[in-house]
């Protein structure tokens, strides 16, 4: 097993995951430790399976939300009771099978030797990947990548991520948004817009059927009006910003 970190843990959020959490927290604890749940609202007992897992696992925390958040929100309560304990850093991944345990040690490693950064993951899509979700994400990486004048947000949706806890925080507690669906691609870019350097990483992701016991939680209208709603809001907010985000890259470029 891994020598627990006192500065990095996994903070996952889940929804009615079902048992498949449980496959998803053991693997992310062969490769670190901590690792810290947040239920939020799950009505399929497997909060309970975590609470039971919990207790054999000394390196492992269960948070509870009495009613289900919001993804977002999920995080938010974990990122604001590992900064308590002292942490730095989060990594988040997906409860729902998709995202690589492998390379949690790598994004970890990264994120050691550049604190400052957010480590985002670039998911590179198997055959099996829904069309209309590889394409949808193609179109709110163009506006997030447009609402940052390109600051080099790879991927505007992927969970798998290491963030600096604080700067997330900050930008959290600044807006009500970025609660639920909508978390990913609106903290990318509310961070890049405070000068939070990235890295983006690639990332192999899988969508598991539902023979084996594959979850989703995305609602192809319910999420989409969020993104479009949620990208309408950032775009006139990136207006106002327009002037100043010029003068920052300028003055990040010109070389004196």
């Amino acid at each position: 097993m891994p020598q627990p970190s006192n500065t990095h843990l996994i903070l996952i959020p889940t929804y009615n995951t079902g048992p498949l959490v449980i496959e998803v927290v053991n693997n992310a604890l062969k490769h670190w430790q901590p690792v810290w749940v947040v239920v939020d609202g799950s009505t399929d007992g497997s909060g309970t399976a975590l609470d039971d897992l919990a207790n054999l696992q000394p390196h492992l925390c269960i948070l509870h939300h009495s009613s289900n958040k919001g993804k977002g929100s999920a995080i938010l309560t974990g990122i604001q009771s590992a900064a308590k304990r002292g942490f730095t850093h989060a990594l988040t991944m997906d409860a729902d099978g998709q995202h690589p345990h492998q390379m949690i040690r790598e994004f970890m490693e990264i994120s050691s030797k550049h604190p400052q950064n957010m480590i985002l993951g670039k998911p590179i899509f198997d055959d099996e990947a829904p069309i209309a979700r590889v394409q949808g994400r193609k179109i709110s990486n163009f506006w997030a990548n447009l609402e940052t004048l390109w600051a080099g947000i790879n991927d505007s949706l992927c969970g798998f991520r290491v963030y600096p806890i604080q700067p997330l925080i900050d930008v959290m507690e600044s807006c009500v948004f970025a609660r639920r669906f909508d978390f990913d691609a609106e903290v990318a870019i509310r961070m890049a817009w405070r000068g939070i350097p990235l890295i983006n990483r690639e990332i192999p992701v899988r969508y598991l059927e539902k023979n084996e016991g594959g979850v989703s939680q995305f609602r192809y209208i319910r999420d989409n009006t969020l993104l479009t709603w949620m990208h309408i809001r950032l775009f006139l907010e990136f207006l106002v910003r327009f002037p100043l985000l010029v003068y920052r890259r300028i003055k990040n470029t010109v070389k004196i």
